[in-house]
């Protein structure tokens, strides 16, 4: 009987033997083909992206004398206390305390739902997915619109900033606590259900002390982030600094707005070495 004739290119002989071995060779061939399509489709993307947002460069660098002007009118920012200054930082403290009040007072409600949420703390699957898609909800819908519908109910001011923020830092706490409760050793819980105890105390003995440190860690980045989105709620009425930059725009006042986001520039270096102190104390 003669051998069966083999592709050379995927075939050699064995030293020790008259046999020829096969050898399966990867197909590369193929991963280039993919790779090359995958490029082809991230620039081909880009193209239409381009094209839909009117990306044109260009524009910007003949616009170039009208942001010199800008600038120039912007400078030297206004420092009179009564006109500039003392509103800034009443407006300002105004802003941290919405920033403040949106994040606090959303962590009962992110805290319950993200025990609905979490696969291992919910009672059930249906109240498992009705949880996730209300976190789904608040988180989707972005604190501006919150803010323009809260504008329409209670009027201008920031208590409408503060509903607004506790809208959607709820959704968004609740989506990582959910993960971070999903994520811990299921040990500690599996031993209190077997001792007897009933679902609510399972999640405040055994996944709570758990998932606290993640909890304060993502905590003060939301407040971090809700600081920063206070400011852009002034901008649609929700009170803030946001609203006197808005309104220096508007009157052409741009010395007093470098004022105004030189004043928030301040507060968000604050707020940022606020929270790398707290976050040391709680590594400590």
């Amino acid at each position: 009987m003669t051998p069966q004739t083999l592709n050379p290119a995927v075939v050699r002989r064995d030293p020790s033997s008259k046999t020829r071995v096969a050898l399966v060779r990867p197909k590369k061939p193929l991963r280039w083909i993919t790779t090359a399509a995958v490029a082809a489709a991230v620039v081909g993307l880009h193209a239409v992206a381009i094209e839909g947002t009117e990306f044109k460069p260009e524009l910007l660098v003949d616009g170039w004398k009208g942001m010199a002007a800008f600038v120039a009118d912007a400078f030297p920012p206004d420092l009179s206390w009564e006109k500039t200054l003392k509103p800034g930082l009443e407006a300002t403290l105004v802003t941290l305390w919405i920033g403040l009040l949106g994040t606090t007072l959303s962590v009962p409600f992110a805290l319950l739902l993200a025990a609905l949420a979490a696969e291992n703390t919910s009672p059930h699957r249906l109240v498992y997915q009705a949880a996730r898609a209300v976190l789904s909800f608040f988180r989707a819908v972005p604190d501006i619109v919150f803010a323009l519908i809260f504008v329409t109910a209670v009027g201008l001011g920031p208590f409408a900033g503060v509903l607004a923020l506790i809208c959607h830092n709820t959704g968004v706490m609740g989506k990582l606590w959910a993960e971070s409760m999903e994520e811990i050793d299921a040990g500690p819980q599996e031993a209190l259900r077997t001792a007897g105890a009933n679902r609510i105390q399972q999640v405040a003995n055994a996944t709570l002390p758990m998932v606290v440190p993640q909890f304060v860690g993502l905590l003060l980045y939301r407040f971090d982030v809700n600081v920063r989105s206070s400011l852009v709620l002034g901008l649609v009425g929700a009170g803030g600094i946001g609203l006197l930059i808005n309104q220096s725009i508007k009157s052409f006042q741009f010395d007093s707005m470098l004022t105004h986001i030189l004043i928030v520039l301040v507060l968000i270096i604050v707020v940022d070495q606020f929270s790398a102190w707290i976050r040391r104390r709680l590594a400590a």
